[in-house]
């Protein structure tokens, strides 16, 4: 799977909501109730560009996405990639999807942060908000410190995971 940008200008918005839509529609979701806050808070941003939506995609379908921002927080030194507003496609959110590929989901769209944070928006603070303390399950493990961890520091505080990336591995890229 790949995180790529979603946008209005190249119709991504609009063709993941029709695929969310027909996957929904098929379990007998009314998708003009499913997650209406989600779309109607984000329908006006992206439309005006300021968006920032990431989506993890499986081919051409979108599985998951989030919005993600390069900004500056009084807790830390230097930029910090802070992705929220996680939303999962009707396949994991209405079940026909299970747990493990939900995990894996989770696993997947969290790399995918970390990429953006050593490539396109640089940073060497990532914040990465789950659903809920819940899913901190998943990525739990990565508190661990292991030898070629790209980590300096790997915490979750609830719902958000925080970690710094290390220093040579920003030079690197």
């Amino acid at each position: 799977m790949r995180l790529l940008p979603i946008s209005d200008t190249d119709r991504s918005w609009g063709v993941l909501k029709s695929q969310w839509r027909k996957a929904a529609e098929a379990v007998e979701e009314d998708f003009s109730t499913y997650a209406i806050g989600t779309f109607a808070a984000l329908d006006p941003l992206v439309q005006s560009g300021k968006g920032n939506l990431y989506g993890l995609f499986d081919g051409a379908a979108a599985q998951a996405f989030c919005q993600v921002n390069k900004l500056l927080m009084p807790k830390f030194e230097g930029p910090v990639l802070r992705a929220r507003f996680m939303t999962i496609s009707p396949a994991y959110d209405l079940g026909s999807a299970g747990a493990d590929r939900y995990g894996q989901l989770l696993i997947e769209l969290f790399s995918g942060v970390v990429w953006l944070s050593r490539n396109a928006l640089a940073a060497q603070h990532v914040l990465f908000h789950l659903r809920s303390p819940a899913d901190a399950e998943f990525l739990a493990p990565l508190q661990t410190p292991v030898p070629d961890s790209p980590f300096q520091r790997f915490a979750i505080h609830g719902a958000w995971v925080e970690c710094d990336l290390k220093q040579h591995e920003l030079e690197e890229v």
